[in-house]
């Protein structure tokens, strides 16, 4: 099967296509955000004081309870990092990117079921299968990208994109709201906490697989797999078509350029968002708000729906006045959060201004993100998707680690987490600095080179 012969902007596979990023978000939001991490620090609380000692040991190792999921999550980062260009390599080469795309989210799906089994003396058990979920995850999402520029032309990618990103804040909202109903009123059920929390983490997984099925059913393959050569394997392969492409990336220098900048602003807005809750819920006395928890779900579950509608607007700006532009936008609006979350926020109405705020990163979330990889996907060249769009995904996570470095060690050493949240201003001036000097046009221009010279 060509791919030229493949229809593209077809409605039916866009939305299969999108229906992956509703499914999957349910592992983001129920897992990753809210239940999981609280959990696991819980159980291996538990079974420190029951073993009178304050860290729990794993394969020998001494490690205080709360650090237990974090160090899960690094080193699942870590194994990204090291795998997620071999397999964009090997899906590249074999043309068995929906393949794969299956094997992962289904490994990932099955890891977070399994989840339900973490009780008691197995919390461990709960940091080993977000290890295996996670990094299954991220390999899914290297495929998933990958297909943004096969199902949509260029003209129509801004929304595609858009839209995609839209369903999974929609299905991540929808299932996170489900569960936080149930988690609220177990007890009036007659489930006991523990096991309330244990369904959740398990309905995320079946949340994840079960609608899948519709990315399986309408996403179509765009070639014939190819088969190996002798004396060949697929990892063997893998290696040697990365090799190939780093020692050609010299020859994208804007779409280069476009990464460096992406990964700096993306991981001042991870960072943003991964620490809103901690500067929320901190005491006045740190530079926090002193909100409480039911506070602090009603933000979450609001920031996840107007999200929906927020990355939807962001396509259609994108069509109005560019996606370099609309992103620039973004970076402005998100520098204007963090300063008015330093020097705003304060006195009577903090809780009110805080939902506001609530808004403003909610509208602009998914779309500074989802122009971001419509933007990237016209950067690259056709037959090299999955690989590029694995450095993308590492851009994104691999570098994870710096905002939450920043952002702790000004909170250290000024002892106040407003001027840990002005620190991270950093990332967004310095992608309005770099942003600016992508040259789109001779990026578009570069790829189109490779493929004429590939043929």
């Amino acid at each position: 099967m060509s791919k030229e012969n493949v229809t593209v902007n077809d409605k039916k596979e866009i939305f299969g296509w999108a229906m992956y990023d509703w499914a999957n978000s349910a592992f983001s939001t129920t897992i990753g955000t809210v239940f999981l991490g609280p959990y696991v620090a819980s159980l291996a609380r538990a079974a420190a004081e029951a073993a009178g000692t304050t860290t729990v040991s794993f394969l020998g190792i001494p490690i205080a309870p709360d650090s237990f999921l974090p160090y899960c999550i690094s080193f699942s980062v870590g194994m990204q990092v090291l795998f997620l260009p071999i397999l964009g390599a090997i899906a590249d080469y074999s043309h068995l990117r929906k393949q794969m795309m299956q094997v992962f989210a289904t490994i990932g799906a099955l890891a977070t079921i399994l989840m339900f089994l973490v009780t008691g003396g197995l919390w461990w058990l709960g940091g080993l299968l977000f290890v295996v979920a996670n990094l299954a995850f991220g390999a899914a999402i290297v495929f998933y990208n990958a297909y943004l520029p096969d199902i949509a032309s260029e003209d129509e990618r801004d929304r595609v994109s858009s839209y995609g990103w839209a369903m999974g804040y929609l299905g991540g909202g929808i299932l996170l709201a489900l569960n936080l109903a149930f988690f609220t009123f177990s007890d009036a059920l007659g489930v006991p906490g523990d096991l309330a929390v244990r369904i959740n983490l398990a309905s995320a997984g079946v949340w994840w697989l079960g609608f899948s099925f519709f990315t399986w059913q309408r996403l179509r393959p765009r070639h014939a797999a190819r088969l190996l050569p002798a004396g060949e394997t697929y990892a063997s392969i893998g290696f040697k078509q990365l090799r190939k492409t780093v020692s050609e990336i010299k020859q994208f220098p804007e779409t280069i350029k476009f990464l460096v900048a992406y990964f700096l602003y993306n991981d001042g807005i991870q960072t943003v968002i991964a620490v809103s809750s901690t500067f929320a819920a901190a005491p006045l006395i740190q530079g926090g708000l002193e909100l409480g928890t039911s506070t602090l779900i009603s933000v979450i579950l609001m920031i996840q729906f107007v999200a929906f509608f927020g990355a939807l607007f962001w396509g259609k700006l994108a069509g109005w006045i560019g996606a370099k532009q609309s992103v620039v936008v973004s970076l402005v609006i998100w520098a204007g959060v963090v300063i008015y979350a330093y020097g705003g926020l304060k006195g009577e109405s903090a809780t009110a201004q805080f939902f506001i705020l609530g808004i403003f990163i909610a509208i602009v979330m998914g779309g500074s993100q989802a122009i971001s990889r419509s933007l990237f996907a016209q950067m690259i060249p056709n037959g090299k998707e999955a690989e590029f769009f694995s450095f993308y995904e590492i851009s994104e996570r691999g570098t994870s680690w710096i905002g939450p470095l920043v952002f702790g060690l000004a909170n250290q050493l000024f002892g106040n987490l407003r001027y840990a949240i002005l620190s991270l201003i950093f990332f967004f001036i310095a992608g309005l600095i770099l942003l600016p000097f992508v040259d789109v046009t001779k990026a578009i221009t570069d790829a189109k080179k490779y493929e004429a010279e590939a043929r």
